[in-house]
C-alpha cells in the first residue's frame, strides 16, 4: 500500500491569515481512477492547466464544473484534503533567530507529520509507503534538501514505526503542477480558502466603484467550494481547526479538515484581526 500526497503552499503573508499550505492524499489502490476521472472533466471542459489565480468571470462554470468532480471524489473517500494556516492575531513569542527565517520549513514539516493524523491510519496493510509530490519549493536548493531529509526522517519516529509508515528516499519530490491535475485542484481549493479568510473578496480597486469581474467570480467559486464542505460538515467554520467529534483518529479518517497551527507560546494583536 502506498499513500500518494501532493502539497502545494500559498500566501506566506496575508492580511489577517498566512502560511498557507494544503495536500490531498490518494491510496495507491485509487490513484489511476482519481486521475482519470480528474483528467477527463478537464478535458471535456477544454481546460489546460488549472490554478486559483486563472479564475475569471469567462471561465467560472468551468472551474465549478472541475471542482465538482474533486469534490464527489472526497466524499466517496477516495481523496482526502487538509488545509493548514496561521492567524496573524496570534503572535509567536520567544522564537530564535534561526526559527524566523526556517518558519517556512518548519511549518510545511508540521503540516505533513500532523495534518492528515497519518499515525492513525487503521489499514491493515503494512508497511505503508509514503509518496510526497510537493509543488516547486521556492527557496534554495540547499535548504529543500535540508527539509527532505527532515522529512525522510519522520519514518523513525516511534508513532510513525507504529503505524507501519515508510518513506522512501526517492519518493519525496518536487513537481510541477502543470503535470499533476490533483494538486493543480488542491491549489484551487487552498487559493479559495486564502482568498476568502483575507477578505480579498471585498476588494475594490483604486478609482473604481464597485469589485473587479475577476473577483467576484472568485468569490462565487468559493461559495461553491463552501457549499460542498457544508455538505459534509453542516456549520463548518474555514478560520477554525476542524474539530474531533470525540475520536483523535478522525484527523486521518475525516475527508476534509482545516488546521489552524497555533504557536506554543503566543501574544494575542487585536490590531491583526478583522474590523467589527
Amino acid at each position: 500500500m502506498q499513500y500518494i500526497i501532493y502539497t502545494d503552499e500559498s500566501v506566506q503573508r496575508g492580511r489577517f491569515y498566512s502560511n498557507f499550505y494544503g495536500g490531498a492524499l490518494v491510496r495507491s489502490t485509487s490513484l489511476e481512477v482519481v486521475k482519470q476521472a480528474l483528467e477527463k472533466e478537464k478535458n471535456s471542459l477544454g481546460l489546460q492547466e488549472i490554478k486559483w489565480t486563472k479564475v475569471s468571470a469567462a471561465y467560472l462554470d468551468r472551474y465549478i464544473a472541475m471542482i465538482k468532480v474533486f469534490f464527489d471524489l472526497i466524499e466517496a473517500g477516495q481523496i482526502k484534503v487538509r488545509i493548514m494556516f496561521t492567524q496573524n492575531a496570534l503572535q509567536p513569542v520567544g522564537l530564535t533567530r534561526e526559527q524566523l527565517e526556517e518558519s517556512y520549513f518548519l511549518l510545511y514539516y508540521q503540516f505533513l507529520k500532523h495534518g492528515f493524523g497519518l499515525v492513525y491510519t487503521r489499514d491493515s496493510c503494512h508497511p505503508i509507503y509514503l509518496r510526497l509530490y510537493m509543488d516547486q519549493l521556492p527557496d534554495t536548493k540547499v535548504k529543500a534538501e535540508k527539509f527532505k531529509n527532515f522529512v525522510y526522517n519522520l519514518q523513525f519516529q516511534p508513532e510513525f514505526v507504529q503505524a507501519g509508515i515508510r518513506i522512501r528516499k526517492e519518493d519525496i519530490a518536487e513537481v510541477n503542477s502543470k503535470d499533476h491535475v490533483i494538486l493543480q485542484c488542491t491549489d484551487v481549493v487552498l487559493g479559495a480558502m486564502q482568498f476568502r479568510l483575507n477578505d480579498l473578496h471585498k476588494v475594490i480597486p483604486e478609482g473604481q466603484k464597485r469589485r473587479a469581474a475577476k473577483t467576484r467570480a472568485k468569490e462565487k467559486l468559493y461559495n461553491y467550494i463552501s457549499s460542498r464542505i457544508r455538505e459534509i460538515y453542516p456549520g463548518f467554520n474555514i478560520g477554525e481547526s476542524t474539530g474531533l467529534k470525540g475520536d483523535i483518529s478522525n484527523r486521518w479518517n475525516h475527508p476534509y479538515r482545516h488546521w489552524k497551527f497555533v504557536p506554543g507560546n503566543w501574544e494575542y494583536d487585536e490590531s491583526k484581526t478583522k474590523p467589527k
